[in-house]
This record gives structure tokens, C-alpha cells and sequence, in this order.
């Protein structure tokens, strides 16, 4: 009888053990993607955006008509989920894709990417106070070669700009001062040289990740200290690359034309990918320089899309799947379950 009961028991912790793991496995992933109201320009992808106060400003870009560039500036305002054109690039300014954006003291700057026959360098400031769309400045040149797929970002008054490809992969980065409209070279970032990386400013600082050399996709990830213009190594974006065994790190972030985002502390990339256009979602949480990953984006996979935040809120646009390009606008709620009726 005794034997019995012990048999009994073993079965039952068997088959528990086993109900645990796959609860595990097919555990769900948590965020919600909700889709707002769409982007009201050409459908595109490669554009930019940059935010001043409670405004996003989306522009440029690629629409896949006869290697047609564009120009378009519209602005979102989260607020109303509504658009409204606002001043385009001016005509001496080359309709671009490809090229970086970034904010600072007030204002919007545009500059790099490529018109289709040339890299490009001018810089553009825009004032949304001066006119009723705004107003469009050219600003000194930016000091490095011509490029595009750099990346771009602002910290305080600055803007940075950097990485890139100008016929060559670079590692070269450059600051902008809004005050004293000038630039100059800082640090390079460490590791390998990148184009098409992504990058998101926590804290003061900036992380970028992703992008790729020559054929191979980058796994190292950098951060940037304006304080001290130096760049600190974090942890590798891919698997088996990390000593430490209580991080789990059997996944890969590695790829390129992600975006990124932040929200509540945290940074996040999402669609993009490795040669495809994609859909997953990653939370990096900086304290820890761990990530976990988030419900995959709920629009159609992409590559070359962009994202910004206004008030902590974050908002994912445009980009394109082989010909096909979009306009659709989601925003992403990371603490919730994905509801599929939203």
C-alpha cells in the first residue's frame, strides 16, 4: 500500500512538472499595440521625425514611385490623434531619405541622407514659432563626409549625429550647440562600425544598438556620456555571448532599420530585423542592462519605419515591406495584455 502512495505521488509530481514547463513555454507576452488614426501624408519609409513640446514632426522619406524622394513635413498632435501639414523642406533643400533628425532648444534639425543620385550633408533648422506652418533655416553643414542611414539624437541643447555610411561604414560622431550654431567632432563610438543602428536617450544618455558592417549584422552595444564624451560597452545583443549565468540571453536583437523608443525609464526596439522586415518588440531596462521581450508589433512587419515619444507615450509609423509602403500609426502600452480588439 505504502508502495503504492509512493507511485501515486511520483505520477502526480510527473505530470505537474511537466503541466509547469508548458505553462512556461506557452506563456504570453506582455504589451498591447493599439492603432491610431493614420499618418495623413504619402505613405512612405525611411523618413524622420523629431518632437517639440506636445508635437511630433514626420518628413522626408521614400514612396517607391520612380525613385521619388520627398519633402512633406506634417505634424502630429497625440493630444487629438490628428495631422496638419506643415512647411516642407524648403526647394534648395534636396527631397532625402535616409537621413537624421534630432530637437534642441526648441526647434527641429533635419540634415544628411540621400536625394538618389548623392550623399548629402546640409543641415536644416526648423522654427515652429515663426510663420503659421513653421519655418525652415539652412544651418552650418555637418562637419563629417556626406552619408546617410546615420543615426541621430538630442541631449539638452545639443544634438548628436554620427555612425553612418558614406561609401565606407563609420564610426565617426559629431555634436551640434543650438546656441552657438556650430559643430564639433566628440569621441567615436567604440566597436564596430554601423549604419542603419538605432538609438534611444535615457537619463541623459544614449544607447545605441544594432546596424550593420560590411554583411554582418553588429552585436555590440554602446552608451553615450555628454558629460565626460566617453562611450561605456554594455551587454552583447545576441545569444552565447555573455559569461554571466543568470542572465538569459538565448535570443537576438541583431539586425538593422530598427526603431527605437522610450517609455517610463525604458528603452525598446521593434520591427526591423536581420535581412527581413520585422516585428519584434524589446524592453531594455538600463539598471539592470537586461532586456526582455514584449509583444510583437500588431501592424504588418516592416523595416525602415520610425518612432518617437510624446509624454512618455511612444507611437510607431510608416516603413514598408518590399514595395509595399505604409501609413499606419500604433502606440504601445507595455503593461498590459495584448487585446486584440483595440
Amino acid at each position: 500500500m505504502q508502495l503504492s502512495k509512493m507511485l501515486w505521488w511520483i505520477l502526480l509530481s510527473t505530470i505537474l512538472l511537466f503541466a509547469a514547463c508548458d505553462d512556461d513555454d506557452d506563456e504570453e507576452l506582455l504589451g498591447n499595440w493599439v492603432e491610431m488614426g493614420a499618418f495623413e501624408g504619402i505613405p512612405r519609409t525611411d523618413a524622420v521625425a523629431f518632437v517639440i513640446g506636445d508635437y511630433a514632426y514626420i518628413g522626408t522619406g521614400y514612396n517607391g514611385e520612380e525613385d521619388e524622394r520627398l519633402r512633406d513635413f506634417w505634424r502630429y498632435d497625440a493630444a487629438n490623434d490628428s495631422w496638419r501639414e506643415v512647411a516642407a523642406l524648403p526647394d534648395e533643400a534636396p527631397a532625402r531619405n535616409g537621413a537624421v533628425a534630432f530637437s534642441a532648444n526648441g526647434k527641429g534639425y533635419v540634415g544628411t541622407g540621400y536625394d538618389g543620385d548623392n550623399k548629402l550633408k546640409d543641415f536644416w533648422e526648423f522654427d515652429p514659432a515663426k510663420g503659421d506652418n513653421g519655418q525652415w533655416t539652412q544651418i552650418a553643414d555637418f562637419p563629417g563626409t556626406a552619408r546617410y542611414s546615420a543615426i541621430g539624437f538630442g541631449i539638452d541643447n545639443h544634438g548628436y549625429v554620427g555612425t553612418g555610411y558614406d561609401g565606407n561604414r563609420l564610426k565617426d560622431f559629431y555634436r551640434y550647440d543650438a546656441s552657438s550654431g556650430s559643430w564639433s567632432q566628440i569621441t567615436s563610438i567604440g566597436g564596430s562600425k554601423r549604419r542603419d543602428a538605432a538609438v534611444f536617450v535615457l537619463e541623459g544618455k544614449a544607447y545605441v544598438f544594432t546596424g550593420v558592417d560590411n554583411s554582418e549584422y553588429v552585436t555590440d552595444a554602446w552608451m553615450y556620456d555628454p558629460e565626460s564624451d566617453s562611450w561605456t560597452e554594455k551587454r552583447e545583443i545576441t545569444s552565447n555571448t555573455n559569461d554571466d549565468e543568470s542572465y538569459d540571453d538565448d535570443y537576438s536583437l541583431a539586425g538593422s532599420n530598427v526603431v527605437a523608443f522610450t517609455m517610463d525609464g525604458c528603452g525598446y526596439l521593434t520591427t526591423g530585423g536581420a535581412g527581413y522586415a520585422g516585428n519584434s518588440t524589446w524592453e531594455y531596462n538600463p539598471i539592470t542592462d537586461f532586456w526582455e521581450e514584449k509583444t510583437n508589433f500588431e501592424g504588418s512587419s516592416r523595416s525602415d519605419a520610425l518612432a518617437f515619444s510624446i509624454n512618455n507615450t511612444p507611437y510607431v509609423a510608416t516603413g514598408n515591406s518590399s514595395a509595399y509602403y505604409f501609413d499606419d500609426v500604433w502606440t504601445f502600452r507595455p503593461g498590459e495584455e495584448q487585446d486584440d480588439n483595440d
